[in-house]
């Protein structure tokens, strides 16, 4: 078989994998990923990133020496990264994921005689490369009270931790049905407590639906009414030219030969050809590899997910792209760096500005966000 059909792995799938692969992500085959994960199909952490992760990026600095924290400190930490409150509802357990992972823990050790608390982080936030990022497929999950699974097409896992979730679609369409819409379906019904899995979800901050030529994102929990496409803001004809040309480089970087055999070493073995065929003209960009891009590269995730995100009365919100680009220009505004008009040079002080919302536009989430990066 030389040209694949057009079901969803072949068509969405492959390409969303080697995209993010280009992107930086190291690739685990699924066989590799359920070692990580103890052989069980019930943990969703791969604890031993986790662990080599945790003691890579965390130190205490303590009377001008750096010292380790101690094994029963990492232990303690990764408990409460797999003990999270389920009993007290889905969105309030990954709520107080989200706060560990943002605000961190604090432990006590005994250093140089003297005990004292330390604050531990699950992620450099500030050393992007720092951090581990991992890319797999078909990550088998068992249901809640069940027997059976679910396996989300694509998880992406920062130090070990499963933060965004992607399903997959064709873009020829069955019947009445929206392909990308099918997939936030399956991420709602992956979401149910009585038996889907919250297990894996309740780590996740943002959930993607691909189709080929559509593509949409959403957090943890989002009706599917509120799920949203994202447009790159370029300022200038420059910087448009930039994210293109940038784009396109990724789009058509050659596979690492290592990744190509674990991706079609067995049952993407029959389209391989078609695939290095693809690889000696030039591939065109489609709306899923534009999200992919402007979502998950490493840089852009950990900003979103660490200055993006908030829980409101119950309700976990991720910022759109109007309001993401609204409040950078506002920082940079607030910084001083801003581009000023050169009617304005002669003004005094430091100048203000105008964000034009339209009605039910997010006014209000603008300004939380804003408030929290300032």
């Amino acid at each position: 078989m030389s040209t694949p059909s057009y079901i969803e792995d072949h068509i969405s799938q492959i390409p969303a994998l080697q995209m993010l692969i280009k992107m930086g992500y190291t690739y685990l085959t699924p066989e590799e990923a359920m070692e990580l994960r103890g052989g069980r199909t019930s943990n969703v952490l791969l604890e031993p990133i986790v662990k080599q992760q945790l003691q890579k990026i965390n130190n205490i600095e303590y009377k001008g020496k750096t010292f380790p924290f101690s094994e029963s400190n990492i232990s303690q930490a990764i408990i409460a990264l797999r003990e999270l409150p389920m009993h007290d509802g889905f969105i309030k357990a990954n709520q107080a994921f989200y706060d560990l992972i943002t605000l961190g823990k604090s432990l006590e050790q005994t250093v140089l005689n003297d005990k004292k608390s330390f604050s531990f982080q699950y992620i450099d936030w500030q050393n992007i490369e720092n951090n581990s990022f991992h890319v797999t497929e078909e990550y088998s999950v068992l249901r809640s009270d069940r027997n059976d699974h679910y396996r989300p097409d694509i998880v992406l896992f920062v130090n070990g931790i499963p933060m965004v979730i992607i399903e997959c679609k064709s873009n020829v369409a069955k019947g009445n049905d929206v392909p990308v819409q099918l997939g936030i379906s399956q991420h709602l019904r992956n979401q149910q407590i009585a038996d889907g899995i919250c297990s894996l979800y309740q780590y996740s901050n943002i959930v993607l639906s691909l189709a080929v030529n559509e593509a949409k994102y959403a957090t943890t929990g989002t009706a599917k009414e509120f799920w949203s496409v994202w447009k790159e803001v370029c300022r200038t004809k420059e910087e448009e030219e930039k994210y293109t040309i940038a784009l396109k480089e990724i789009k058509n970087a050659a596979l690492p030969n290592t990744d190509r055999v674990a991706i079609f070493n067995q049952r993407y073995k029959n389209v391989l050809q078609h695939f290095i065929t693809l690889e000696k003209e030039e591939i065109a960009v489609t709306e899923q590899d534009k999200l992919l891009y402007s979502i998950c590269s490493k840089e852009r995730l950990l900003q979103l997910m660490f200055n993006y995100i908030v829980y409101d009365d119950g309700v976990k919100k991720i910022t759109r792209y109007q309001q993401y680009f609204a409040i950078k220009a506002a920082m940079k505004r607030i910084l001083g760096n801003g581009s000023v008009s050169p009617l304005l040079e002669g003004a005094r002080g430091r100048l203000g500005g105008v964000i034009w919302h339209t009605q039910g536009s997010g006014k209000s989430l603008t300004m939380v966000m804003l408030a929290q990066l300032i």
